[in-house]
Formats: C-alpha cells, sequence, structure tokens
C-alpha cells in the first residue's frame, strides 16, 4: 500500500457541533490514535483499532458524502505522519478545511488554508503539561483557540494563558467550553457575564442532539 495512508477511525456526515461553524453540515474525517489521555476525553473509542486507507480513497469518500466543510479530528490527528498532506489534498479538492488538534502537538506546516482548532490543555484536563506554546507562533486569523472548562480553575487559568500570550489577538475565537455532564453551563456563562471577556462559549451541539453518539 502507498506510504502516504492513514489510520481512520471513521468518516461520516452530520452537524458541526463546535467552533464558528457550528451547525453547518459537515464530513467528519476522525483518525485513530492519540498520545494523550485525557480525564474527560469523550472519544476514547478512537485510540485503537481503525481501518489504513490511502489518501486517494479517503478524498474520494469525503467527496462521495458530499458537504461542503470537513473537520480532519482524532484522536489526535497529527499523531500520524501523512495528516498533512491529506489536509493539503482536501483544500485542493475545493473544501473549506478545519483540522481539531490538541496543544501537544506542533502545528508548523499545516497549510495556511487550514483553520486549526487548537485545544489548549488545561489542568483539569490532567494533560496540561504537554502543551506546546511555540505553537502560538504558527496561529492564523482564521484559526481558533479552544479551552475546556472543567471547573473555576480551569477558567482561571484560561483567563491568565489568554492575557499571556495575547490570544484574543491573535485568531478568529477563542472558545471556552463547559465539560459536559461535569460543569454547568450556566455556571461558565455567569462567569464570563460577570468578568466580561470577549471569548465565545459554546456548548457541543452533538451532545446536546445525539449523546455523542459514535458516527454523529
Amino acid at each position: 500500500m502507498s506510504a502516504e495512508s492513514l489510520k481512520i477511525t471513521e468518516i461520516f456526515y452530520s452537524l458541526q457541533g463546535e467552533t464558528s461553524t457550528v451547525g453547518l453540515p459537515t464530513v467528519f474525517v476522525r483518525l485513530t490514535g492519540c498520545p494523550l489521555r485525557c480525564v474527560y476525553c469523550d472519544t476514547a473509542y478512537a485510540f485503537h483499532g481503525g481501518e489504513r486507507m490511502t489518501l486517494d480513497a479517503i478524498v474520494a469518500e469525503v467527496k462521495r458524502l458530499s458537504a461542503p466543510w470537513v473537520t480532519v479530528t482524532g484522536g489526535e490527528p497529527l499523531a500520524q505522519k501523512d495528516c498533512r498532506k491529506l489536509l493539503t489534498r482536501l483544500c485542493d479538492a475545493g473544501f473549506n478545511v478545519s483540522l481539531e488538534t490538541s496543544g501537544a502537538m506542533d502545528i508548523e506546516g499545516v497549510d495556511d488554508r487550514v483553520a486549526v482548532i487548537l485545544d489548549l490543555k488545561t489542568p483539569g484536563s490532567g494533560e496540561v503539561a504537554r502543551n506546546l506554546y511555540d505553537n502560538v507562533r504558527y496561529l492564523k486569523a482564521i484559526d481558533e483557540i479552544k479551552f475546556v472548562i472543567s471547573d473555576r480553575r480551569d477558567y482561571d487559568w484560561a483567563r491568565v494563558k489568554i492575557d499571556e500570550h495575547d490570544l484574543l489577538a491573535k485568531v478568529k475565537n477563542v472558545l471556552f467550553s463547559p465539560v459536559f455532564g461535569a460543569l454547568p453551563p450556566r455556571d461558565l456563562a455567569d462567569w464570563l457575564v460577570a468578568d466580561r471577556i470577549p471569548v465565545r462559549m459554546q456548548l457541543q451541539l452533538h451532545k446536546i442532539l445525539w449523546n455523542d453518539e459514535p458516527g454523529r
């Protein structure tokens, strides 16, 4: 098989559940494997298994499912070396492409046409020490940064990081997302209103609609 291949957990059509394109029809390409083990992970089924597919086969399946937006996610997609090639192939095919990646992987060299959704790991994730803050230098105006908030400690930590790295001036959106089932969304909303922080609070639409079923 061609060296240009990736191990894939699933490719499916759904509605985007997060970020600035929430609610839009999107094809999701979920890669297998992740070097992190966040305590609130909701895609542990993508840690192992999967099916190896050539880049040609992946792009063909995305075209068959036919949505203008494509999200490459995981697991941790950048843990596989040919992920960057796939992102470029999808951009070349005319799709609006986003990449969901942790703050633990180097984003240098990701195609400039790709909207990077960078998940900076908070203390509550259990993986805060894995963040690569050098990634901030590679962020573009179309990118977004996500903080998954477990509690007030995570919230206060995220506020510090926003100021420390001037994140609001670097990216399209800074997203605060409460851990589903752990932090009541109203608590996060009340903190944001009280502090008047110009970030976007988001709820995960796919969890609300489908209780986070695989392939939805």
